[in-house]
């Protein structure tokens, strides 16, 4: 279980880096939730879990992360 939740922050963390992807919120928030669905689904099959929800998790985490952070400059 811990070993689940340590590659979880980790995925989620990573998606949230790579979310500042475009220069509006609306861009980020596409690219960070493609970025993080792909993450999520890999994440859930290394750690035995359905790949469509890890997707959906680690989409909508890389989502709203890429449409809270600011662009960079």
């Amino acid at each position: 279980m811990r070993r689940v939740l340590a590659v979880c922050l980790l995925a989620g963390s990573v998606a949230t880096g790579v979310a500042g992807c475009g220069y509006t919120p609306g861009q980020r928030a596409v690219s960070g939730g493609a970025i993080g669905a792909g993450a999520g689904a890999g994440v859930a099959v290394i750690a035995g879990g359905h790949p469509l929800t890890g997707a959906l998790v680690g989409g909508g985490i890389g989502a709203l992360g890429g449409a809270l952070t600011a662009p960079g400059r």
